[in-house]
């Protein structure tokens, strides 16, 4: 009894170590950009539902919004394994019966429920006095390759936060080396 009581007082003495060393999972800039260019469509597509009636019909997100989620659309298919797995990596082992029926969905099912989710969140929680700034950045990075759009969401909104703990959304970010 005494031995068991000493190895429970040597745990409980190192527990915060060891819960604090226990770190979330969290994504390489590399998945990070998966994930950011495998969302980029549907994000546009929902800020374009919040964003065009609020601006009006001459906005450019009005005129061209559409049209710039349907380019950054074509790469959802090429970049999806790696951004689901990316995904699924922070979102938990396995143990969680929701987390297992997600991870159990076939990728013709998983794909439309993501994606929905992400237009619908945008569009109805997006603050519209963000409209205006947010017309302008798509109209500006419009012109460029999808692939280096998606990087620059991934290093803007992660990598190169100032915050100790970067995010891609609600997904962490690893803090980048040097």
């Amino acid at each position: 009894m005494r031995s068991a009581i000493i190895a429970l007082s040597a745990v409980m003495l190192v527990w915060p170590q060891i819960a604090q060393a226990a770190e979330p999972p969290c994504l390489t800039p590399r998945e990070a950009t998966a994930v950011a260019a495998y969302a980029m469509p549907s994000v546009i597509t929902g800020t374009v539902q919040r964003c065009a009636p609020v601006l009006g019909k001459d906005s450019w997100i009005a005129r061209s919004g559409n049209e710039l989620a349907g380019r950054y659309a074509e790469r959802k298919a090429a970049v999806w394994p790696e951004a689901k797995a990316a995904i699924l990596k922070v979102a938990g082992g396995s143990g969680d019966p929701m987390m297992d029926m997600v991870k159990a969905m076939p990728d013709e099912s998983l794909r439309p429920f993501a994606d929905s989710l992400v237009v619908a969140g945008i569009a109805e929680k997006l603050p519209t006095n963000r409209c205006a700034p947010i017309n302008r950045l798509l109209s500006l990075i419009a012109p460029l390759p999808p692939e280096n759009t998606a990087e620059l969401v991934a290093l803007t909104l992660g990598v190169l936060s100032h915050s100790d703990k970067p995010k891609l959304g609600k997904l962490p970010i690893c803090k980048a080396e040097g």
